[in-house]
């Protein structure tokens, strides 16, 4: 079993920049690939980022390349996003995930099997 645990979400506006950290417990995130997923309201939850178990690669969604950054220290069992130039579109209930299984791709949601309470990130404009 893993526990995972997101901080830094808040209210910003457009253009500012916030870091979000999931911090685990249970066992060491190196054993998975760890990924970042948002929900906004009335909307299905949807892959913003991950990275491999050692962080070499990193897949992006891409309403979010050029601007976030996925980033885990796997000696501090943490994984970070990264989230700069802000747009109110990117308001949402930003959650963490391990990856447990290796079937539907990267940004599947039904791949990753443990997840975080969330943290919200509001952006206005």
């Amino acid at each position: 079993q893993v526990q995972l645990v997101e901080s830094g979400g808040g209210l910003v506006q457009a253009g500012d920049s916030l870091r979000l950290s999931c911090a685990a417990s249970g066992r060491p995130i190196s054993d998975y690939p760890m990924g970042w997923f948002r929900q906004a309201p009335g909307k299905e939850r949807e892959f913003v980022a991950t990275l491999t178990w050692d962080g070499v690669t990193v897949y992006y969604a891409d309403s979010v390349k050029g601007r976030f950054t996925i980033s885990r220290d796997n000696t501090k069992n943490t994984v970070n996003l990264q989230m700069n130039s802000l747009k109110p579109e990117d308001t949402a209930v930003y959650y963490c995930a391990a990856r447990v299984a290796y079937e539907r791709g990267w940004s599947a949601l039904l791949d990753y099997g443990y997840w975080g309470q969330g943290t919200q990130v509001t952006v206005s404009s």
